[in-house]
């Protein structure tokens, strides 16, 4: 899928505006009596980083939902890992951030209210070493420490939560797909008059993340020539003229008064440049295989690479992944047994092997590798997941229920994983934990009347333990109470926008 036709993003931007505009109230999975978003009040003009979680959350949701996440836990693991590398050097930050990849080709980025960072896998294609994916990073994360999304809705000075969701909604369809129609599509409905100003205060939020950024990024050891260096990508690929759309209108406005500025700022800045991680070549090359289209086949595109010169490790890799991907599995796995040996420390090349060895039917030798690779890399989330997955489909659920425990009693897990541990525990016969589990989806999913469900189905288990019972009454009051604030709320703002006689 290399980017949304017409049609499916107007209806995306469609579901967004519905779904914000009744916000179903979400609570936070990490946090116990969260406060819930009062958007639509007259009386409350400023939004807590609490209100722009929840909102961002919901969009989040939604782009999951129309599968445009990426859901793979070495591309998952390496872009948090490097995006909190990143975080970890902003003084005074009290936000949580979340990155994650999307599955669209073209060249860009977004963020989200709440601390929610998306990236298209093409972007990470088109960067050319990781300082400059990095600088992308640190630049989103500008917006967000800057809280520019939330400062652009409170411009707006609209009374409804459905205009504050509609430019929103917008804003993301564009930066996500590249369609420059659909954000200004979106805007005039949300804004009408008012969309030329917020255009320009939005680009004025580009410059001033383009310097704040930059700052960010030297901080955390990465090049700050990066920046300027991958906006002459942007300008190469795009074309800085921008055909056919004006300049205003465009989701990252490059310019080369902006290219120059950036690259002044960077000048200013001494740098001490980490070593690039080991990591970041096998990922460009992972979401190459995995982003690609469905049923493509990139064995002939690293093919036409090998004829020019051998291939590096990490595109041995991604040529192993592909012909994973096309069903030569016993190719695929000598290829990765040959690549891994002479890598034996990475978690990721060990879990592709275990992967590739349990495809191609040496299931007991798949279990090995993962199994001496969990030993050198304990709680490895990818190794972990691998590992759980084959013992899933060779009668291990127990075990996989106790490692992916154990794994997520120490490292936040994502949606998809605690969907995982809820599949592990099912099939390991612990019914209660299985809702349960299902319950904590549904709760990061921000679908709260599910939670519930699956909690009461757990809390009905004859079988439970005292320990597991204590544990799902206290969640279930959380969710209930989080419930009733929701209905106090839309029932406060429905009181105030009532016409008086």
């Amino acid at each position: 899928m290399r980017g949304l036709n017409r049609p499916r993003a107007s209806l995306l931007i469609a579901v967004l505006v519905t779904v914000l505009a009744a916000l179903p109230q979400p609570l936070r999975a990490q946090t116990t009596g969260a406060d819930l978003p009062d958007i639509g009040s007259g009386a409350n003009s400023t939004m807590t980083l609490n209100d722009e979680y929840q909102l961002g959350l919901m969009v989040v949701r939604n782009l999951r939902d129309q599968g445009l996440i990426l859901e793979d836990p070495e591309v998952t693991d390496y872009i948090q890992t490097l995006g909190s590398r990143i975080v970890a050097h902003i003084p005074d930050s009290e936000q949580r951030y979340t990155f994650f990849v999307v599955r669209e080709g073209g060249i860009n980025a977004f963020a989200l209210p709440g601390g929610f960072i998306g990236v298209n896998y093409g972007l990470i294609t088109a960067t050319a070493n990781e300082s400059q994916l990095a600088s992308v990073l640190a630049h989103e994360i500008a917006h967000v420490k800057q809280r520019h999304i939330a400062r652009a809705i409170q411009a707006q000075g609209r009374s409804t939560m459905a205009s504050a969701a509609a430019m929103l909604a917008a804003i993301v369809i564009g930066m996500a797909t590249g369609t420059p129609d659909a954000m200004q599509a979106g805007m005039a409905i949300a804004q009408g008059t008012a969309m030329q100003q917020q255009i320009n205060f939005t680009r004025a939020n580009e410059y001033e993340a383009d310097r704040i950024g930059i700052s960010f990024l030297a901080s955390a050891g990465f090049d700050p020539n990066a920046m300027p260096d991958f906006f002459e990508t942007i300008g190469r690929r795009s074309g800085l003229a921008g055909i056919g759309v004006p300049e205003l209108l465009r989701t990252h406005p490059v310019t080369t008064n902006r290219i120059a500025e950036s690259r002044d700022r960077a000048a200013q800045i001494t740098a001490t440049v980490a070593p690039e991680s080991a990591g970041y070549a096998f990922v460009r090359e992972r979401v190459r295989v995995l982003g690609a289209p469905s049923g493509s086949d990139l064995r002939p595109f690293y093919a036409s690479i090998a004829d020019r010169a051998p291939l590096n490790a990490a595109q041995r890799y991604g040529e192993a992944l592909a012909r994973l991907g096309a069903g030569d599995r016993d190719r695929a796995a000598s290829a990765l047994v040959e690549l891994s040996a002479s890598q034996p420390q990475s978690p990721m090349l060990q879990a592709a092997l275990g992967q590739a060895l349990f495809a191609a039917g040496q299931t007991d030798l798949a279990k090995q590798t993962l199994r001496r690779a969990l030993d050198i890399a304990p709680r490895n989330i990818p190794l972990t997941i691998r590992y759980a997955e084959v013992l899933l489909q060779t009668d291990g659920a127990k075990e996989a229920h106790t490692v992916l425990l154990d794994l997520f009693n120490n490292v936040p897990p994502t949606p998809e994983q605690i969907r995982l541990t809820a599949l592990a525990a099912s099939s390991a016969g612990d019914n209660a934990d299985a809702a349960y589990y299902m319950g904590e989806y549904h709760i990061t999913s921000g679908d709260l009347m599910n939670a519930v469900k699956q909690l009461e189905l757990a809390l009905a288990d004859p079988d439970l333990s005292n320990v597991q019972r204590a544990r799902f009454e206290a969640r279930m009051k959380e969710v209930r109470d989080a419930l009733a604030d929701s209905g106090r709320r839309r029932n406060r703002e429905a009181n105030r926008q009532e016409p008086r006689s």
